[in-house]
Formats: structure tokens, C-alpha cells, sequence
């Protein structure tokens, strides 16, 4: 019996069921997408009307769409929101990718050498206990109030889960794999190679779910505390001092938006890296 294979060496069988997989969880993403966001406006509808706050403050979903798609000024609007969410994506963006990376670097080396697992551990843990909030103003005296410094605090939020996440996956392989590895003279670098990191690739999008929200979040932070920032965090800021509660609310769904869609997508690049590297992970995941 023979196998068909695609011009670029993969067996067709395996691709059609590695494309109709990402279909299936691709469908159920946007699936469950709209109903979160159905539920979402429902129940932000039925907080406002429960609330009792004042309109003036409390904007409801036809309160934001007026203000974003209908009113006279709904193009500037619009223009302010977009140029804010970029600005704050971009500085997410840069210390998500600085996060992680840092994080699975330092992980990989405590793999390769336990033994600095036990010195830098604690003093890590230790400055992941430091608020944000007290950080904010340190790391702009340091770093001023531009990119660098926005990205290093999302960096921050970003590094801790994915450290201890991936350390705590390395360290996990069964002893059978490493004496298997072992009897067959394999180096410490081709076991951390071979087993290690394709077994640490769930550990690793787990953290990344988690940790891109958080870098959005981090960035928020600090453009809203920063002195002279800008942003998502500093727009909603001044929006609030001058009483455009409706631009708040509007900046508040987009960044809740930009969550969720992100979540979405790491799941998605997960299935594919999954099946690529570690295909016994990944038909758990699909």
C-alpha cells in the first residue's frame, strides 16, 4: 500500500486531517467568539440599566456605537481610538515577543544546568512580588516614557508565567525518557533538544495565552501612569479627566476585543506547531 505524498514531502492523508483540524478549532474559536461577545453586550446592557449610574457616566453599547459610527465627530473618534490601540499594541507587542523569549532562554538553561535554577529562582520570584504600580515610576526615570519603556513592563508580565510555566515543563519529562535518551549516548543538549523542548510546547502556549492579554494590560498600565505617555492607557486618561466617558467605554471593549482575538489566535498557531514538533500533544489539543 502507498502512501500519497504532497509535493513538499508530507504525507496528504496527514495534511487533509492537520487542515481539517485548525478548520474545526478555527470554527469553534469564531463560534465561541460571537457568543462571548453576544453575552458580552448583553450583559453590559443589563449592567448600566441595573447600575443606576448616571448616562453622563455609565455608557451603554448603542451609547458607543453612536459615538464610534454616527455622531458628527465619529471619524476623529474613531481616528484617536485606532491611533491609541496601535500605539499600545505595538509596545505589547515588542514586550511579549522580549517576555517570552527571555523567559524560555533562562528556562532552557536551568534544564542544561539545575544548578542556577536555585540562585536565580528566588531573586526572580522575589521582584515578581514588587507591584506594577510601584515599578511604573522606576523604569521611567530609568527607560523615559517611550517604547523601551512601555515594553519593559509588559515584558515583565510576560517573562514570570512563561519562566515557571516552561521550567516546570522541562522538568517534568518522565525519568524513562532521559535513561532511554541516556543509553543511547545522546548529549544533555540532544535529550533537551529531542524530548525536553517538543514536551514543553503545551507548557508554552499556555503560558502565551495567558501572558499576551497581560502584556496589553502591562502597557495600559503604563501609559495610564506615566507622566507624558501615549496610548491606549493615556487616552483613557485624559478621555476620563475631560468627561468622554464614551470614548473610556469604547477604548475598554476594543483592548477586551484585542484579548480575546489574540487568545484565539495562540491557539490556533498551537495546533499547528503542535502537530509540526509534538503530534502526540496535538491530537490532545484538536
Amino acid at each position: 500500500m502507498t502512501t500519497t505524498t504532497a509535493p513538499g514531502g508530507t504525507p496528504v492523508a496527514h495534511r487533509d486531517h492537520l487542515v481539517a483540524a485548525v478548520a474545526r478549532r478555527a470554527a469553534r474559536s469564531l463560534l465561541n467568539g460571537a457568543i462571548f461577545a453576544v453575552l458580552g453586550l448583553l450583559l453590559w446592557e443589563g449592567l448600566v440599566k441595573a447600575s443606576g449610574i448616571t448616562p453622563f457616566i455609565a455608557k451603554s453599547p448603542g451609547d458607543a456605537y453612536h459615538y464610534l459610527f454616527t455622531d458628527p465627530l465619529a471619524a476623529a473618534h474613531r481616528a484617536a481610538l485606532n491611533h491609541a490601540f496601535w500605539t499600545m499594541a505595538r509596545d505589547a507587542t515588542v514586550g511579549f515577543v522580549a517576555g517570552t523569549t527571555a523567559g524560555v532562554v533562562l528556562a532552557t538553561l536551568f534544564a542544561v544546568r539545575p544548578a542556577t535554577s536555585h540562585a536565580v529562582m528566588p531573586v526572580a520570584m522575589a521582584l515578581r512580588t514588587v507591584p506594577l504600580v510601584a515599578m511604573v515610576p522606576l523604569i521611567e526615570l530609568v527607560f523615559g516614557n517611550g517604547l523601551m519603556a512601555v515594553a519593559v513592563i509588559a515584558g515583565i508580565v510576560t517573562f514570570f508565567p512563561t519562566l515557571v510555566n516552561v521550567n516546570l515543563a522541562l522538568r517534568s519529562v518522565p525519568q524513562e525518557s532521559f535513561d532511554l535518551m541516556h543509553g543511547y549516548g545522546a548529549s544533555r543538549i540532544t535529550t533537551l533538544r529531542k524530548v525536553q523542548l517538543p514536551g514543553a510546547l503545551p507548557a508554552l502556549f499556555a503560558s502565551a495565552r495567558i501572558a499576551a492579554p497581560l502584556a496589553l494590560v502591562g502597557a495600559l498600565l503604563f501609559e495610564w501612569l506615566s507622566t507624558n505617555a501615549s496610548g491606549m492607557g493615556y487616552l483613557m486618561l485624559t478621555s476620563s479627566q475631560q468627561g468622554d466617558y464614551a470614548m473610556v467605554w469604547s477604548a475598554v471593549v476594543l483592548t477586551v476585543v484585542a484579548s480575546v482575538i489574540l487568545y484565539s489566535v495562540i491557539s490556533g498557531l498551537e495546533t499547528l506547531v503542535l502537530a509540526r514538533f509534538a503530534p502526540n500533544q496535538a491530537r490532545q489539543v484538536l
